[in-house]
């Protein structure tokens, strides 16, 4: 588990650290070569899948907010009488769950997607490998 803004992440594959297309131990050492303006291009799964997670929880975190409104707004109808800010309360509490419930299927919608970029960038990285895994290479200190 791996912890994120407060928020407790489970199931993070090699704590968000593995990079696509570098062995590990070696993602610093391909790192200098990025930097030098000629290395390999790299990205890491790790902050897409906490990202997909994340949006995750907040589709179960707003799952309860809309019952917890009405609970709260219960007992004010009777208490109130015929209070003409009731009618401008209902239709701001009408416009929260809109609210609630769009935000729940914005976050159900991008999980998927961050999950769809992780698998993308695994399909092309194997794609490259094997487009590589054809190329011959001179054998150093072989004959010439």
């Amino acid at each position: 588990m791996s912890g994120v803004g407060g928020v407790t992440v489970v199931g993070q594959p090699s704590d968000g650290r593995e990079w696509a297309g570098v062995p590990a131990g070696q993602a610093g050492a391909a790192g200098s070569a990025g930097a030098a303006g000629g290395g390999d291009l790299r990205h890491s799964r790790g902050p897409w899948l906490r990202a997909a997670a994340g949006a995750d929880q907040l589709v179960t975190l707003l799952g309860p907010v809309k019952g917890e409104l009405e609970v709260a707004h219960q007992g004010l109808t009777a208490g109130a009488g015929a209070l003409s800010a009731l009618a401008e309360l209902g239709t701001v509490r009408a416009s929260w769950e809109r609210r609630i419930e769009e935000a729940r299927k914005e976050c159900g919608s991008l999980g998927g997607k961050m999950r769809a970029v992780v698998q993308g960038q695994t399909q092309a990285n194997e794609a490259v490998k094997s487009g590589f895994d054809g190329v011959k290479t001179p054998s150093v200190g072989g004959a010439r």
